[in-house]
């Protein structure tokens, strides 16, 4: 009797300690979701509200208007151009990332050679200058071989801070997978370089999906190089051209423009976020079945 009388205070004060933990838990989860979505929120509501509202506090639009996307998309502003300008960019940037650190990735997780270590340090160092210290250097290289207001002039500068993160992410992910599938495969009668495609490239998936998102991502929201390489309207992307815009209101700043081409940027990042989450844990799972 005396067992069960103390041993029910001291259950009753670990169920407290665990109640007040997933309470804990939650709110820190409600303050960094509230924390991260409250600006997107700002801004939507933003550019739903009529160009004389701007200035309004209200919660939601009061009433709704799609004046500002409709000046958004007007011919002489050219943002449609931008959109594609950057789809290219963005697009051929992870393609060429993925081929070159992934073939990288792998060399450096399974292969030996003399200075390996010092190679992985030289890759990972070059991700840590900021991009602006080396705007003026390209801006003189590129101005000599006349590069400017050219894709590969925004493409090129992507790729430097882009493939150093993406051979240490792969490297890390192929180091993870057992060394023993390569090696059936090749007693099976495969090469090194068919083991690594039929065999370790399918089962890295997941990795390649998360890094092409990263990728993606970083090169779409670029602004520093895209800005310095390019005056030309008809070559800016939708980054610069948001900096630039002007909309149908004169010389006034344009809040509610600028508020609806930051929507129409953002959503397909989160359409193609979410869209690749799934397929990643899908790949997850059937990894680990397999």
């Amino acid at each position: 009797m005396t067992t069960l009388t103390t041993g029910r205070p001291g259950r009753r004060a670990s169920a407290t300690r665990s109640g007040v933990a997933v309470v804990l838990r939650y709110f820190g989860m409600a303050v960094i979701i509230v924390y991260c979505l409250a600006p997107f929120y700002w801004m939507t509501v933003s550019a739903f509200r009529r160009p004389s509202d701007q200035f309004q506090l209200s919660a939601l639009p009061r009433p709704w208007s799609t004046a500002n996307f409709s000046a958004v998309f007007k011919p002489d502003v050219g943002f449609e151009r931008a959109l594609l300008n950057s789809l290219i960019v963005a697009g051929i940037t992870t393609v060429i990332t993925l081929v070159i650190g992934t073939v990288a990735a792998y060399a450096l997780a399974r292969l030996e050679f003399r200075f390996k270590n010092l190679v992985a340090a030289v890759i990972i160092a070059t991700s840590m200058f900021p991009p602006i210290s080396i705007v003026v250097p390209l801006l003189k290289l590129f101005t000599d071989i006349k590069w400017i207001n050219t894709y590969q002039a925004m493409i090129v500068p992507s790729l430097s801070f882009a493939l150093p993160l993406a051979v240490w992410y792969l490297a890390s992910f192929f180091r993870q997978l057992p060394a023993e599938l390569e090696q059936a495969a090749m007693i099976d009668g495969c090469t090194r370089g068919q083991a690594f495609r039929k065999v370790i490239l399918p089962l890295a998936a997941p990795g390649v999906f998360t890094t092409a998102i990263i990728t993606f991502i970083a090169a779409w929201n670029d602004f520093i190089i895209a800005l310095s390489m390019v005056n030309k309207k008809d070559m800016q992307t939708a980054t610069v051209a948001i900096s630039r815009f002007t909309g149908a209101y004169g010389f006034d700043q344009p809040y509610g423009t600028q508020m609806a081409a930051g929507v129409v940027v953002t959503v397909p990042l989160v359409i193609a976020v979410l869209t690749f989450q799934r397929r990643i844990v899908a790949g997850l799972t059937a990894g680990g079945l397999k």
